[in-house]
């Protein structure tokens, strides 16, 4: 008998525990570091970057509600215009792929709103018992335990948190497959909101903003020092 799998779903129950190269890993993210010149004229290949936006697909996020859309900028005018807007991203408008990370607003994470019953019942299918026990926690967790509803603030910077997940497994991905990238948060955001939201059309404000964007492309220039991280002692507390 032919099992049916929804668009949504990605099968991992029968998956195997990986047993892969962790020095490979540790390589890729030894290798990365923020890229601040870009090759404009070398491009991603188009497997290299579905590969990235796999990495999107597949990240984490709070409850599984998916609070965010890639907006991939692609179009040469519309980089030109941004760079009026954004101080720290004029290297990163040079790179083969620029991505502006969406999240969204308090509107959208409303247990009963359009997007979130759409998760809720079309993406996960979740039995009604199941969604029932979600909205009682979901409750606890937005009005006392992180208090997301506290403003709408607090939920875009909620939902935020979710695309720097996304956007940290796609950079993981690139260094992995030797490609660069770049975070990138110096930009203004009501001033990009306007051209890209507004001005352009590209996303509906009401129910969107932007919470970070990202470069991915060739490096033209080789690192001018070595990485530097705290030590483990610094950064790791155990509790026994």
């Amino acid at each position: 008998m032919e099992v049916y799998m929804s668009k949504y779903e990605i099968e991992n129950v029968k998956l195997t525990a990986p047993k892969l190269d962790r020095k490979d890993l540790e390589y890729a993210m030894t290798y990365r570091y923020a890229c601040k010149k870009f090759d404009s004229k070398k491009k991603i290949s188009e497997e290299d970057w579905n590969a990235i936006l796999t990495a999107a697909r597949l990240a984490p996020t709070s409850l599984g509600f998916e609070p965010y859309e890639l907006l991939v900028i692609q179009n040469p005018e519309i980089r030109e215009k941004m760079k009026a807007h954004g101080w720290g991203i004029q290297a990163g408008l040079e790179a083969s792929h620029f991505v502006v990370f969406l999240t969204r607003k308090k509107v959208d994470l409303e247990f009963d709103s359009p997007y979130v019953r759409h998760i809720q019942e079309e993406v996960k299918q979740l039995p009604a018992e199941i969604d029932a026990a979600y909205r009682e926690k979901y409750a606890q967790f937005t009005t006392s335990d992180y208090k997301t509803f506290e403003s709408e603030r607090a939920a875009f910077d909620w939902a935020s948190k979710q695309g720097y997940i996304v956007m940290a497994n796609m950079m993981t991905m690139a260094a992995y497959e030797g490609l660069d990238s770049c975070p990138l948060e110096g930009f203004n955001q009501d001033d990009m909101t306007a051209l890209l939201g507004d001005e352009l059309g590209l996303f509906d404000t009401k129910h969107f903003g932007i919470a970070v964007m990202a470069a991915f492309g060739y490096r033209d220039e080789e690192p001018h020092r070595n990485k530097t991280r705290r030590t483990m002692d610094e950064i790791v507390t155990v509790v026994e």
